[in-house]
């Protein structure tokens, strides 16, 4: 009955949601994750009624994003962003990995004079001389830490790839998607910089939807997680993440790689590792 209410109640007034607009310039990082949390809504339509899906029309620096999702009037009522401790229990977690764990899958943007330098690494141990470029903030900091790398970090994702080029660090961990959308979009700016041929680093880092803890964000998680557990069990997950992945993992040529474990000691006893159906592995293909 509670759901049946929720639901009508939802029927009354379209649902929106407000994702944000990203404060660099060219940046397609989020183009999927946009167009999987329209599918979820479009699947629950029946159920929940109609909605409104856009982006804010202000730029936003991850802080920002953080910032106004704090405020209860925030412009924005949704972002989609790695987990963190902090991050799930701040706001409303949706514990569905957006992209099935392949932001875990990591390809190294080095400079090519490098790349000799890179062909001698066979574990962990080896990459502890070298220096890995991460963003203010991100997840990856506690990780990369955790297996005694040291870390720079930078104040802004666009100049991370100047930084790199400038010999402030020495690798640039990216997801498999990420590194080769970023050398093509950046190759004119940065020529020297190649995405490293034998290397794969692994760590379990799910990428969630957020919501405020609220009325209004415990109606839009119910309904996002029920049309995302209807997107899961009917193959459409699957085929958004093909279409929009399916080309790049083809050529990242990961089962070829050398996979380098890493271990993320801040991931929440609530992440579903168990549930091998939400997470892809690119070594397999499934």
């Amino acid at each position: 009955m509670a759901s049946l209410a929720l639901a009508c109640h939802a029927h009354a007034h379209a649902a929106t949601l407000t994702y944000p607009l990203t404060s660099e310039g060219i940046d397609s990082r989020y183009d999927y994750d946009w167009a999987v949390l329209r599918a979820a809504m479009e699947k629950t339509v029946r159920a929940f009624g109609p909605f409104e899906q856009r982006q804010s029309p202000v730029a936003m620096s991850p802080s920002r994003v953080i910032q106004e999702m704090a405020t209860p009037s925030g412009r924005i009522n949704i972002f989609v962003r790695a987990s963190s401790p902090e991050l799930e229990k701040q706001f409303l977690p949706i514990r569905l990995p957006v992209d099935r764990g392949l932001l875990g899958y990591r390809l190294l943007l080095i400079r090519q004079a490098d790349r000799a330098r890179f062909a001698q690494v066979k574990t962990v141990a080896d990459l502890r001389p070298l220096r890995a470029g991460v963003g203010q903030g991100w997840a990856d900091i506690a990780i990369v830490q955790n297996a005694g790398i040291s870390v720079v970090e930078g104040s802004n994702y666009a100049g991370l790839f100047a930084m790199l080029a400038a010999g402030r660090f020495d690798f640039f961990s990216r997801s498999a998607d990420e590194a080769l959308r970023e050398l093509n979009e950046r190759h004119a700016a940065y020529p020297q910089m190649e995405i490293e041929p034998t290397l794969l680093l692994h760590y379990p880092l799910p990428r969630y939807f957020f919501l405020r803890r609220d009325a209004q964000g415990e109606l839009l998680a119910q309904r996002i997680e029920a049309g995302m557990e209807m997107m899961i069990r009917d193959g459409t997950l699957n085929a958004l993440f093909q279409r929009y992945k399916g080309d790049i993992i083809a050529t990242a040529a990961m089962k070829q790689r050398r996979v380098i474990k890493l271990a993320n000691p801040r991931l929440t006893p609530e992440t579903p590792l168990s549930r091998t159906e939400l997470w892809f592995n690119p070594l397999s293909g499934k």
